[in-house]
């Protein structure tokens, strides 16, 4: 796939796409924020960058599975386990976004791995 050869050409791109994966975070702190942050980065400076604009898909992409993985644990909650498995993800999810942050940060592609491919 020719995306995952993709880099940055230059420490802005690099930094676009590492804040595209960063802003992700912004979901622990406003509804709906892991969401929103990436999808802005993603129509705002994808159109200058085609590196930034894979990060911002890629986090998208992820930050859309790990909704549907808390939805999930939200509704096995009720039969205590997704407690459990919520607390998991919440750790798994900041594992994979400091991991893609500091790949990005690098001006390399990162690939989420188990996501979703919705955006495409």
């Amino acid at each position: 796939m020719e995306s995952e050869n993709l880099s940055a050409t230059n420490n802005d791109e690099s930094n676009w796409g590492m804040l595209a994966h960063l802003s992700a975070l912004a979901g622990f702190v406003i509804p709906f924020g892991s969401l929103v942050a990436p999808l802005i980065i993603w129509l705002t400076k994808g159109k200058e960058s085609a590196f930034v604009a894979e990060q911002a898909k890629e986090a998208l992409n992820f930050q859309l599975s790990m909704a549907i993985v808390f939805i999930v644990c939200f509704i096995l909650s009720f039969i205590i386990i997704g407690l459990f498995l919520m607390g998991l993800a919440v750790i798994v999810d900041l594992v994979f976004v400091i991991l893609a942050t500091v790949t990005a940060s690098k001006g390399r592609m990162y690939r989420y791995p188990y996501t979703l491919r919705l955006v495409k």
